[in-house]
């Protein structure tokens, strides 16, 4: 099977009826976003999972804001 490369794909979407590429464009974000949503998900379990463990201790709002302005 040859690789596709996003030249390619760009190519072959451009050959697309509008109508279409829309409805990629559309479904390409969508699935964008639910992946994003699993990876933060499990993030928010492994976060979760290691607080319980002992392992992250819990800070208030202010302190994380004062680092992350302070560039730590």
């Amino acid at each position: 099977m040859a690789t596709l490369t996003l030249d390619r794909v760009l190519t072959e979407a451009e050959a697309l009826p509008a109508d279409e590429q829309e409805m990629l464009e559309a479904m390409l974000r969508q699935r964008r976003i639910e992946a994003w949503r699993h990876e933060t998900a499990a993030e928010a379990r492994s976060a979760g999972k290691s607080f319980r463990a002992g392992k992250l201790k819990s800070q208030s709002a202010e302190s994380v804001i004062a680092r992350l302005r302070n560039g730590k």
